[in-house]
């Protein structure tokens, strides 16, 4: 994998560009990653994210794993030969499952146990066999496994994960060089800074991974219970800490006020299930806001969602049409809505790149509030 910084802003914003070479993808940031959990985005396929312009999409290590199983996924191409996705693929670690699954899930010295959903079989995840699955997979980009923690969170907690963490970061690197010099292998490694909203537990956990030879950085461990603020806050003074040269990932993160945040703090790429979960069930995202297709007031509304929009679904059905399917529970309005809702996030990412290179977003980013009537989020630790 290739980075170049192309353009990093210097009045009043720490948004930047970059322009990231993989395997199978140029990918100019700032990026919004779809995601495909089970190798495709639900209600969509390989044609209609070529359509939307998506360079990158994020596929879940532990589902696949458990089902078709990373070795079938291997006999047919790799994601990309099995989900016909010929750009890049980001594949998570598992660490994510271990907080939503915890019910099923134990940790140990050595990694995590998991009790599968399907069949109840048990599956410990070291940070080698999480690297292991995803070489398998082939995915242009792997994270390492990490110990995410739930928030509110003991600070003897935050700290057995920043440790574990930091721990299995360096088992994981040290078996990816390995494997570098026996195989012509070309899937990046990115870390996972945790430490949930303790600001000297986030420095302590980024030193320790930045300094090892990792291609990128993620932020871990945000938008899972604390409050937006205190998300932005910590978003913020984690990036001072991580390598200018290098990708930074915010995961699971979010809403598009968000994004804009976290693009203003110098993050360059995101993920979340938002916008296809919150197509299917029936909120649409606009640039005035978001609406609910469920209302009554759209029954007879023949105009599109937004009529600032281009996407497919705008500029070919009314409000009326989609009102009906969803109402009359029609497949036909998941994929609809999850085009619009996917074109938005990506148009937004484009967008937010163009005013970074004609260093002019703070003034989009003030035009992104003024047209959803919101204020500039005011918090602490904002440096700006």
């Amino acid at each position: 994998m290739n980075t170049i910084l192309e353009y990093s802003s210097i009045n009043h914003t720490k948004a930047r560009a970059l322009h990231i070479t993989t395997a199978h993808s140029t990918i100019k940031t700032p990026v919004f990653m779809p995601v495909g959990t089970q190798a495709t985005i639900k209600s969509l396929d390989s044609s209609d994210m070529l359509a939307l312009g998506a360079s990158i999409i994020l596929a879940n290590t532990y589902h696949l794993y458990l089902r078709p199983g990373e070795k079938t996924i291997a006999k047919l191409g790799g994601l990309h030969g099995f989900s016909k996705f010929p750009h890049s693929f980001l594949t998570d670690s598992g660490g994510f499952q271990a907080f939503s699954l915890s019910h099923n899930t134990q940790h140990k010295q050595d990694g995590i146990l998991f009790k599968s959903h399907i069949d109840g079989s048990r599956h410990l995840f070291t940070p080698q066999k999480v690297l292991d699955i995803q070489y398998a997979l082939n995915s242009d980009i792997m994270m390492i496994l990490d110990d995410l923690v739930g928030l509110p969170a003991h600070h003897e907690r935050l700290q057995t994960s920043v440790d574990n963490t930091s721990r299995w970061a360096e088992e994981s690197i040290k078996y990816h060089q390995t494997q570098k010099q026996l195989n012509p292998i070309q899937n990046a490694i990115f870390a996972i800074i945790q430490g949930g909203t303790n600001k000297q537990l986030r420095i302590q956990s980024a030193n320790a991974l930045t300094s090892l030879p990792f291609d990128g950085y993620a932020i871990g461990g945000l938008a899972v219970g604390e409050e937006n603020t205190s998300m932005y806050e910590t978003i913020a003074y984690t990036t001072d800490f991580m390598p200018a040269q290098k990708p930074r990932y915010l995961m699971g993160v979010g809403t598009p006020e968000d994004i804009i945040e976290g693009i203003h703090q110098g993050i360059d790429m995101f993920d979340c299930v938002m916008p296809t979960r919150n197509a299917r069930n029936g909120t649409l995202f606009t640039s005035f806001g978001k609406i609910s297709i469920k209302s009554s007031v759209f029954k007879t509304a023949d105009k599109p969602i937004d009529e600032t929009c281009s996407c497919y679904t705008c500029t070919h059905h009314s409000l009326a049409y989609l009102n009906h399917l969803f109402r009359s529970k029609e497949i036909t309005y998941y994929r609809l809505a999850s085009l619009h809702n996917l074109y938005y996030y990506l148009n937004l990412m484009k967008q937010a790149r163009k005013a970074i290179l004609n260093n002019t977003f703070i003034t989009f980013r003030q035009e992104f509030y003024t047209k959803r009537a919101k204020e500039i989020p005011q918090y602490d630790g904002n440096i700006f």
